[in-house]
This record gives structure tokens, C-alpha cells and sequence, in this order.
């Protein structure tokens, strides 16, 4: 597989993209606090104390190294995961982002909850790897390292379908990530040079201090807001 050295920045570029960032203002202020959204989700945190943590921590710092670092609401370290698959949230309160068979006023709670219930008889599924092959201003892009670990995520993502009730519509394109940060303000367009640069940099030391991203066991988990997922249950992962 081929790693573009430069990214294509031009959604994040206030000129090419000059909508406000999709989250601002439900999910993190102007100062970079984030605010109430609670939620649940699937996701796959990082393994403590691996190169695969190491890497990404250093990865981080390039980031609040730059600039207009201060145009990002970083989360916090704690909260690095990959998102296998999008849960409920509370501003997402529409079709088809909702099961059909569930009121759209329902608690969050009670979507938790019942949920925790649909997925206390998932066996869980395949093994998989992933690897960075991006990386952007927000974190990184990461997918399976070879078509087997591409299908395994695939199961993965059919089989919570089901259990949850609702695909997205990007549910057969979703691309796999880890978040360091959302955009408060896009950047200047003389910024994105430099940008692209230190994220080929980041992209490329990754895949050379590891083979493949070190990721914990699946979990559903609830969140308040994106300073912490809350882990309710840890799926078996198989052969």
C-alpha cells in the first residue's frame, strides 16, 4: 500500500472550507472545553505502556507543537481510542443516525442501558490490525493492515449493526481514526504547507516505530463528553 506523503488539507482550510468545524459549539466551546454530549459507543482503546502508546503520544506533541495549535480542542491522552462503531449521541437525534424502532426523545440512559442489554449475548468477533496510513490536523486515519484485518473490521461493524439497529450512511465507507483534536478555527491557507509536512513526518515515524496499532479488546462504553468513554463491557475478540 502507498502513503500519500502530503495530505490534502483542503477541508481543513478556511478558504476551501469556510463552514464552521461540524462540532463546534455542541461539542466543545471557542476556549477548546468540551461540553455536555453524552453518548455511547464501541470503540477500541490504546494498550498501556507500548511503543503504540509512546508513538502516539509523541505524535501528539508534534501537534501542540505547531502554531495555530490553539485552532484545536485537543482530548485528553487518556481518551485516545479508535472508534469501531458510532454509537448514539445526544445531538444526533434523527434518522437514520437512531434506531427506527426507538423514540427520538428517548434518555440516553435508557439508550445505554438497553443496549448493554442487546449486547450482553455478542460473542464478539474476528481478530484484527490496523495501522496508520494518514495522518490529518484532527489525528490520525488508521485501516487494516491487510484485507483480512479489512474484513474482520467489516463483520465487526455488520454485526453491531444488527445489535443496534441503524447504519449510517457512511457506514460501508467509514474511515477509521483516532482523534487528538477538533477544529475550533480552520487553518490559513499559508499555514497548510507546514502542516502538511509535520504530517507526513507523523504519519511516517509511526509506521516506522510500529508494525501495527496495539489496541485493547472492543468495548461498549458511555461518555459524557469526550474527556472520558466509561467501559461497560469488553467484547471476546476471536482467531
Amino acid at each position: 500500500m502507498s502513503h500519500a506523503r502530503f495530505p490534502d488539507l483542503s477541508s481543513y482550510s478556511k478558504t476551501a472550507n469556510p463552514l464552521p468545524p461540524q462540532y463546534f459549539g455542541t461539542r466543545y466551546d471557542r476556549s477548546g472545553a468540551f461540553l455536555p454530549e453524552p453518548g455511547n459507543t464501541v470503540v477500541c482503546h490504546l494498550v498501556e505502556n507500548t511503543e503504540t502508546e509512546a508513538a502516539l503520544i509523541a505524535a501528539r506533541a508534534r501537534y501542540l507543537a505547531m502554531p495555530e495549535a490553539g485552532q484545536i480542542a485537543f482530548t485528553p491522552i487518556s481518551s485516545l481510542h479508535m472508534t469501531l462503531f458510532q454509537g448514539i449521541i445526544e445531538y444526533r437525534r434523527r434518522l437514520p443516525f437512531w434506531p427506527a424502532d426507538v423514540p427520538l426523545d428517548s434518555p440516553i440512559d435508557e439508550m445505554t442501558a438497553m443496549y448493554a442489554e442487546r449486547l450482553a449475548s455478542f460473542a464478539g468477533g474476528p481478530a484484527f490490525r490496523v495501522q496508520v496510513t494518514e495522518a490529518v490536523p484532527t489525528g490520525l486515519v488508521v485501516d487494516g493492515v491487510t484485507e483480512a484485518d479489512c474484513a474482520a473490521l467489516k463483520a465487526w461493524r455488520n454485526d453491531l449493526a444488527e445489535i443496534f439497529g441503524y447504519r449510517h450512511p457512511d457506514h460501508e465507507t467509514y474511515k477509521f481514526h483516532i482523534t487528538f483534536g477538533y477544529m475550533i478555527e480552520r487553518l490559513d491557507d499559508a499555514a497548510i504547507p507546514n502542516w502538511q509536512s509535520m504530517l507526513g513526518e507523523v504519519a511516517e515515524d509511526i509506521r516506522r516505530r510500529v508494525d501495527y496499532l496495539e489496541l485493547r479488546a472492543p468495548t461498549f462504553c458511555r461518555f459524557a463528553d469526550m474527556n472520558h468513554f466509561e467501559v461497560l463491557k469488553e467484547f471476546a475478540v476471536g482467531p
